[in-house]
C-alpha cells in the first residue's frame, strides 16, 4: 500500500486552490519539498509571489497565457495543449527525480477534461508515482476515473459568490 495519498479540491465554490496552497504551506513549513504547477491560469496569482520565496518551494507555471478554454481559438487550443502537457512532463520528471514531497496541480480538471494534458499520461503518472509522493488536484468536475483514484476528494460548493452580482475577482482574494 502507498504511503502517500492523493487529493482532490473539486467544486463550484471559491477556495479550491486556496486549499491546494495551504497544504503546500503546510509541507512546507514542515521542512518537506513542494512542487506548485497551474494549468489554465496565468501565473499572475498573488499566492505563487510568496510561494516562490519559499525554501523547499519551486512552482512552475505556463509562460504563455491562453485564457479561458471556451475562448480559444482552435489554433490557440492546440498551441495551450503543447504548452500544457510539456508542464505536465516537467512536473513529473521533478517530482520523481528531486524527492518531492508534495505536488500541487492547480486546475488540473480543467486540462485533464478538455484533454489540454494527455490523459492516459496523467492516470499512469497518479498510479505509478513516487511511492512518497503525495499529489494534489484542483478544479471543477473531477472524471469518475480521477475521484476513484483519489484518497481525499473534497466538494467546496458555492452558496453565494460576490461576482453574480457583477463584483469582478479581487487582488489578495481571488486573485
Amino acid at each position: 500500500m502507498k504511503q502517500s495519498c492523493i487529493h482532490i479540491y473539486c467544486g463550484d465554490g471559491k477556495g479550491k486552490s486556496t486549499a491546494a496552497m495551504g497544504l503546500a504551506l503546510r509541507a512546507a513549513g514542515s521542512g518537506e519539498k513542494v512542487l506548485v504547477t497551474q494549468f489554465l491560469k496565468d501565473g499572475t496569482s498573488s499566492e505563487l509571489k510568496i510561494l516562490r520565496e519559499l525554501p523547499g518551494v519551486q512552482v512552475r507555471t505556463c509562460e504563455k497565457k491562453f485564457g479561458f478554454f471556451w475562448n480559444m481559438t482552435e489554433e490557440q487550443k492546440v498551441q495551450a495543449k503543447e504548452a500544457y502537457e510539456e508542464l505536465f512532463e516537467k512536473a513529473a520528471q521533478i517530482a520523481a527525480e528531486e524527492n518531492i514531497f508534495l505536488l500541487v496541480m492547480d486546475e488540473f480538471m480543467a486540462a485533464y477534461n478538455h484533454g489540454m494534458i494527455d490523459q492516459e499520461k496523467a492516470l499512469k503518472f497518479l498510479k505509478e508515482r513516487p511511492e512518497k509522493l503525495e499529489v494534489v488536484l484542483t478544479g471543477r468536475d473531477p472524471a469518475p476515473e480521477l475521484v476513484e483514484l483519489a484518497d481525499y476528494v473534497s466538494e467546496i460548493q458555492k452558496k453565494k459568490h460576490p461576482f453574480d452580482k457583477g463584483l469582478p475577482a479581487r487582488k489578495g482574494i481571488e486573485l
